[in-house]
């Protein structure tokens, strides 16, 4: 019998409002995690990355706890900025009640706008362990109504030398506090942790998910510098052709400017995240179901409601931190026996997650070079002449002859079909077709080599002069940087102030 979120003990609610945002079943370690933190139970999770653990603790500790009460009631440590900011971002995705306050805590961001947020009053804070001690430090910030505390990746916090940092925290929060620790690995350090600082937890382990199937064809493009991601990306569609793709993005601010550069560059494309009402999100995936659009550009927490057969393409656009998270998006191509294409865009400073995936895959994924205009032009002439050799096979053909026969006293006949199929071209080709491109030459480690500057001028951030879809290039990859730094791309402030909720 298959397990549902009716099931585990959330109020109503919390189950309306997960089956608004598309998901439907439990994943295991929710399965077993959910119902334990309900029963005030602390648990020990040892499940690798992208297997749910997020909502497996995020879900029950948001109902416990007490919005009247405008304190510090959960904490949650992580070992990035990074994930920080994302189980921030799924808080907020999972939240019911818009009081809820929530304050991401973390190096790189303005401390004197934190210790404010925290005098104004938060109900939880996520944070690395670093700055958690640093305001502790300062006496800017207290436990001493502390409910519940969550370790997330707590390998990794050992790993990068954070476990010191973690006990003094432990230490200072009350000692009758309900705990929860993920971890993808349980080495001695952990276990003695554990044993240390949680009363009697339950423990539960969730096998590793297995690494992608053979019918999956993996390409990775490296962008070369002073290009924009949407810029290289194009051509790369062009090729490819997607009868179906998803296309992952870390934000909802990604989502919303990709999606309107896709159209304005003639793709046929929308976008699928949480701002969406459960009636959009279902006509949507309607839509995309029936063919009526051929990709959707989402966010991960967004994309779980997204369950469509027969996908012949998956996009990352921006590469997810972590390999099973890459495993869990290309996974949803190549079933049921079908085969299908991952797509990754990498940046220079995305090499090293590339090589982790390898090793995860246990597959060497090479660099390709993205496509030059002329390779793009023959693909669009080819694709152009498979439509001519259907046409001929149809039945309007008949309806054009009188025309041909009456242009043929004037002209030859293959100069007029010459002529309809430079029509026919011209009229489909999107206006970043009209500019010339130059790729770089892969160079040692598949990094693009520079290009000599040849004297044609281009626009700002590499994007396509004189194409209305590129005049927001500039700004597009702004706001993506921008999002690396601020994470949901709602506001940047989400992580610097409190962030209600919704």
């Amino acid at each position: 019998m298959t397990t549902s979120f009716q099931n585990l003990g959330l109020s109503e609610a919390r189950i309306e409002h997960l089956t608004s945002l598309g998901f439907e079943t439990p994943t295991e370690i929710q399965t077993k995690a959910i119902p334990a933190i309900l029963g005030d139970q602390d648990v020990v999770g040892l499940s690798q990355t992208g297997t749910g653990k997020t909502a497996a603790y995020a879900l029950p500790f948001l109902e416990k706890i007490d919005m009247q009460e405008k304190s510090i009631q959960g904490l949650i440590l992580a070992p990035t900025r990074e994930l920080a900011q994302q189980v921030t971002q799924a808080l907020k995705e999972f939240a019911v009640d818009r009081r809820l306050w929530v304050l991401t805590v973390c190096g790189g961001q303005s401390m004197e706008r934190q210790i404010r947020s925290l005098q104004r009053g938060v109900h939880i804070v996520v944070g690395t362990p670093g700055r958690v001690i640093d305001l502790l430090d300062r006496g800017k910030l207290s436990f001493e109504d502390l409910r519940w505390a969550v370790l997330d990746e707590a390998d990794e916090m050992l790993s990068m030398g954070f476990i010191d940092d973690v006990k003094k925290i432990l230490r200072q929060s009350p000692k009758e506090r309900q705990t929860a620790c993920f971890s993808a690995t349980m080495p001695p350090a952990i276990r003695d942790l554990v044993a240390n600082f949680m009363h009697t937890p339950v423990n539960i382990t969730i096998k590793q998910p297995q690494v992608t199937p053979d019918r999956i064809q993996q390409k990775a493009y490296m962008i070369p510098r002073g290009w924009s991601k949407t810029k290289a990306l194009l051509p790369i569609l062009e090729m490819a052709n997607p009868e179906s793709a998803i296309i992952f993005v870390r934000t909802k601010r990604t989502a919303s400017e990709l999606t309107g550069e896709l159209l304005e560059a003639g793709q046929s494309a929308d976008e699928y995240h949480g701002d969406l009402s459960q009636a959009q999100r279902e006509k949507l995936v309607r839509r995309f179901k029936e063919g009526r659009i051929k990709m959707i550009v989402a966010t991960d927490i967004a994309a779980r409601g997204l369950d469509v057969a027969n996908l012949s393409h998956v996009v990352n656009f921006d590469l997810p931190d972590n390999t099973e998270s890459y495993i869990h998006r290309i996974g949803r191509t190549g079933r049921a026996g079908n085969t299908g294409t991952a797509i990754a865009l990498v940046e220079p400073s995305d090499r090293r997650l590339l090589r982790q995936i390898e090793r995860r895959v246990k597959q060497t994924l090479d660099l390709e070079k993205i496509p030059s205009r002329p390779e793009v032009e023959a693909n669009r002439i080819s694709r152009l002449e498979t439509k001519v050799k259907e046409a001929l096979a149809g039945e309007r053909m008949a309806s054009f002859l009188p025309i041909v026969k009456h242009l043929g006293d004037e002209y030859d006949p293959q100069a007029i079909a010459a002529a309809v199929l430079q029509m026919m071209y011209d009229q489909n080709s999107p206006d970043w077709m009209n500019e010339d491109w130059e790729v770089p030459e892969l160079g040692k480690g598949g990094v693009p080599k520079p290009v000599k500057n040849s004297g044609r001028r281009r626009s700002g951030g590499g994007g396509y002069k004189g194409s209305g879809g590129y005049k927001g290039e500039r700004r597009s990859s702004s706001s993506y940087k921008g999002d690396r730094r601020g994470g949901d791309g709602g506001s940047r402030r989400s992580y610097s102030s409190p962030t209600r909720t919704n």
